[in-house]
């Protein structure tokens, strides 16, 4: 599987999709907003982060809001938004990650699974991040 809990030193280069760093809410209930954008420092991949600070419920309204927010992900690296941002960039790898509070629940999981294998077809990685691992299983 492809949860893991570690630390990764990134320089941030902005949060938005649309425009320079700003206090718009965070969160994969906000698709509009990249949560983090940078340099994985130790593996020189790009690093685009959406955070999930609430518990999962299993409901259908959080499982398409991640839904919505690694499609904006996806969509602003495939479709050349990424690139026309920052040229610089052009030929990196990029790596998609979800950072949990909690441990996503099952139907969450099989989502995330169906995510990883898709775009992993697109040459885009896609990881889980525990905060803490093992506190608030469900």
């Amino acid at each position: 599987m492809f949860l893991q809990a570690h630390a990764v030193a990134v320089r941030v280069l902005f949060n938005r999709i649309d425009e320079a760093m700003s206090e718009a809410p965070t969160g994969i209930a906000n698709p509009a907003v990249i949560d983090l954008f940078g340099i994985d420092q130790k593996t020189g991949e790009v690093l685009l982060v959406m955070n999930e600070p609430r518990p999962w419920d299993g409901g259908h309204e959080q499982l398409h809001e991640m839904q919505e927010k690694f499609n904006a992900y996806a969509s602003f690296i495939l479709d050349g938004e990424m690139r026309e941002a920052h040229p610089e960039l052009a030929g990196w790898t990029a790596r998609i990650e979800l950072r949990c509070e909690h441990m996503p629940g099952k139907e969450a999981l099989e989502l995330l699974q169906a995510i990883h294998d898709q775009l992993e077809l697109q040459a885009i990685k896609v990881e889980v991040v525990m905060a803490n691992p093992g506190c608030g299983d469900q």
